[in-house]
């Protein structure tokens, strides 16, 4: 008996959908997308999240073959579709588009807007057409016009017509933004499970970081141009790249001090900071929901006694009740702005009410300040 050689026995590990490599774009000399490098793999839906202008739309359309990259490259199953010398027409890609324009034809029935792209014998396109009705849960309509349908039923009209030439990748720009919020989670939860189910990959841009959240099996945070940070949204919430990616999913507070023998000294206490310079100036970045409250006796009790750091006095500014939560504002004794802390349900102490705060300190974030 021979052993098997390494080659032999290893398998070949599966291309990804999509491989963007360094891609950049510049208008009249700015570079509006700056070295963008991704990967998404079969089934998986990668978010590229940002706020407006930071270059999400203009790497979707790189990749949709509308628009060309001015450096860089750009992969589907291994098979190399753009370049700076080589391009596949937009039509050949096997990419399929989702936008927040559903754009459907509205001379056209719903069976004809989704066999628009199909090719082949009709038999074949109607067994097709009929199938992603079905799957979208619109089989009765095939015969209604655009103008008939809400916006929910257009919605998935445009996702079954996308679905319809069996992409291998679906690029989508803010697809659900144009729907109302007790219809969107359940048409996006819905619209992705397909999407899953056939194995296609997602590049989805959205500005929406609880969008991005609920959505994404990873998370392609984007400013100026760059991705600043990549991963699984569980880790790029919980260890952001620097305090804008904090800011950029939730409010925060912010403690600024200056380092000193690997302590960083603040009205809250020390922090830790191994490996930063002395003399450097930190910031101490906390959400609000980790902030801890206990209640001041009319300005005079003592401070709270806790294990970790030091407890500060603030003044409540303004309390609101959220819904699921509520929000108090402080004025706190050391100045600054104001601080924010979240409590969950009912809690609306009145303005002018002091009280003690305290910082989780294993849910902090510390940054050199620029």
């Amino acid at each position: 008996m021979t052993e098997n050689t390494p080659s032999e026995t290893a398998p070949q590990e599966v291309p990804p959908r999509l491989e963007a490599r360094d891609l950049v774009r510049r208008y009249d000399g700015r570079v509006v997308v700056d070295h963008v490098s991704l990967k998404v793999r079969p089934g998986q839906v990668t978010c590229l999240l940002g706020p407006s202008g930071c270059g999400k739309s203009t790497t979707l359309r790189m990749i949709a073959g509308v628009e060309m990259q001015d450096e860089g490259s750009i992969y589907v199953d291994g098979h190399l579709i753009c370049d700076t010398v080589f391009r596949v027409p937009p039509e050949r890609r096997h990419i399929g588009l989702m936008f927040q324009d559903f754009a459907l034809f509205p001379h056209l029935r719903v069976a004809e807007n989704v066999a628009f792209g199909l090719s082949g014998e009709a038999m074949d396109k109607a067994r097709r057409v009929g199938e992603l009705l079905e799957r979208v849960g619109l089989a009765g309509y095939a015969r209604n016009f655009p103008h008939e349908l809400s916006g929910g039923e257009q919605q998935r009209v445009a996702l079954a017509r996308a679905l319809a030439p069996r992409p291998r990748l679906m690029l989508m720009d803010e697809p659900f933004s144009g729907l109302d919020n007790r219809l969107r989670d359940g048409i996006r939860d819905d619209t992705l499970d397909i999407l899953r189910e056939e194995q296609t990959g997602v590049l989805l841009v959205t500005h929406e970081p609880e969008e991005a959240m609920r959505m994404a099996d990873d998370i392609a945070l984007m400013r100026d141009g760059r991705v600043v940070q990549q991963g699984a949204p569980y880790n790029i919430y919980n260890a952001p790249a620097d305090r804008d990616a904090v800011a950029f999913f939730s409010d925060v507070n912010v403690v600024r001090g200056r380092a000193k023998g690997a302590l960083v000294q603040t009205p809250f206490g020390q922090f830790l900071s191994p490996g930063v310079p002395d003399g450097q100036e930190m910031e101490i970045v906390i959400r609000p929901q980790h902030i801890k409250l206990d209640f001041d006796r009319n300005g005079k009790g003592p401070a709270p006694t806790i294990s970790d750091g030091t407890a500060v006095r603030g003044v409540v500014q303004r309390a609101r009740f959220m819904g699921s939560e509520s929000l108090v504002e402080f004025r706190m004794e050391f100045g600054g702005p104001t601080f924010k802390a979240t409590v969950p349900a009912v809690f609306l102490p009145k303005p002018g009410t002091p009280m003690w705060l305290m910082i989780r300190r294993d849910k902090c974030f510390l940054f050199p300040r620029d």
